[in-house]
């Protein structure tokens, strides 16, 4: 009976505590991602001397013994430049006023040279101390049947320099064709999960504390199943934390740079020809052209009789003497003698 009543009450104890921490997660309505997702590319090392004013916040207790999957999101960011601040000094910067801004923008550029341009905006993200994410180029046949090459860069730069970044991108160029940026505060959820991550580690230790107490293996299950569910929490709290303070830390930059493609020459139009002028009438000049005809009627008749009689007749004359001859000799033998007359 003593067993029976002990175990109700952890019961209920435990039952009050997930209700607490599930009603302090509910204030946050997004879902916060595997850990997974907030993993970015590394910045650049050894310059960690430059001083600035970006920062980013991590939680109290924190430490890379404690999850094998946390260690890849606290080294792939922050790059150089950054202060890291830790628990309740991450609460008490954005309550004091440094919002934590995610920043995007995209930019398009018209370029006279791809591959300088290219270099020119690299020697920007240099000079920022940032790092490229992903490129690509491509290559497209202008109207006159050259191929001409287009680019596409994404840069992380440092948040307090995304500004400066973009007005040197704009020089670049000969025209900037499209330019679009937006920020994304993420200060509330931030403190949200901040709170999220006390009561849970809270519970965690309440939790561990029972179980230090289960008297049985079947206690001990149960206890260490909820102690699970309550570390994945944690973990995941964490490595949403880790999201916002990295991608807040450094801004993203989408570079498209085009090509300036020379116009076709345009098709010379036409010159119009005037009409011409109808002229009037003339009978001596119809009488003469109808002369200069039958003259030269006349000249063709008399040249087609000069070509039978020196060409043909002398081709067709022997054959037909030599026919005509034939033929008198064979009708003379054919003919029948002729009886004399009494």
């Amino acid at each position: 009976m003593k067993s029976l009543t002990q175990f109700f009450s952890f019961f209920w104890i435990i039952s009050g505590l997930l209700l607490a921490a599930c009603g302090a997660q509910a204030t946050h309505s997004p879902a916060a991602p595997p850990i997974e997702e907030f993993v970015q590319p590394a910045a650049p090392m050894g310059e960690s001397s430059r001083t600035d004013n970006s920062v980013v916040m991590v939680p109290e207790g924190q430490k890379s013994a404690e999850s094998g999957a946390e260690a890849p999101a606290q080294n792939a960011m922050p790059g150089p430049n950054v202060v890291i601040q830790t628990g309740s000094e991450a609460l008490t910067s954005v309550q004091s006023g440094n919002r934590m801004v995610i920043k995007n923008g995209e930019i398009r550029l018209l370029v006279e040279d791809t591959d300088n341009a290219i270099d020119r905006a690299l020697q920007v993200v240099s000079d920022t101390r940032g790092y490229i994410i992903s490129s690509r180029t491509w290559y497209q046949t202008g109207p006159e049947g050259k191929n001409y090459k287009y680019a596409t860069v994404t840069v992380g730069v440092p948040a307090d320099q995304f500004e400066n970044a973009m007005r040197r991108l704009r020089t670049i160029a000969l025209r900037v064709l499209d330019e679009n940026a937006a920020g994304q505060d993420v200060s509330d959820e931030y403190v949200d999960l901040q709170s999220q991550l006390t009561n849970l580690e809270a519970t965690r230790a309440r939790i561990r504390s029972f179980l230090d107490n289960a008297k049985t293996v079947e206690e001990s299950l149960r206890i260490n199943s909820e102690l699970a569910k309550i570390e994945a929490d944690i973990e995941r709290v964490k490595g949403r934390m880790n999201y916002l303070s990295n991608r807040s830390a450094f801004s993203t930059i989408t570079i498209t740079f085009e090509p300036d493609i020379p116009p076709l020459p345009p098709t010379p139009t036409p010159t119009p020809q005037p009409t011409a002028t109808p002229k009037p009438w003339n009978p001596g000049e119809t009488a003469e052209s109808a002369t200069k005809t039958l003259t030269r009627i006349y000249q063709t008749l008399i040249e087609l009789f000069i070509w039978i009689g020196i060409v043909l007749v002398p081709l067709l004359a022997p054959p037909a003497l030599l026919g005509w001859g034939i033929f008198k000799l064979v009708t003379r033998k054919t003919k029948p003698p002729v009886k004399p007359t009494e």
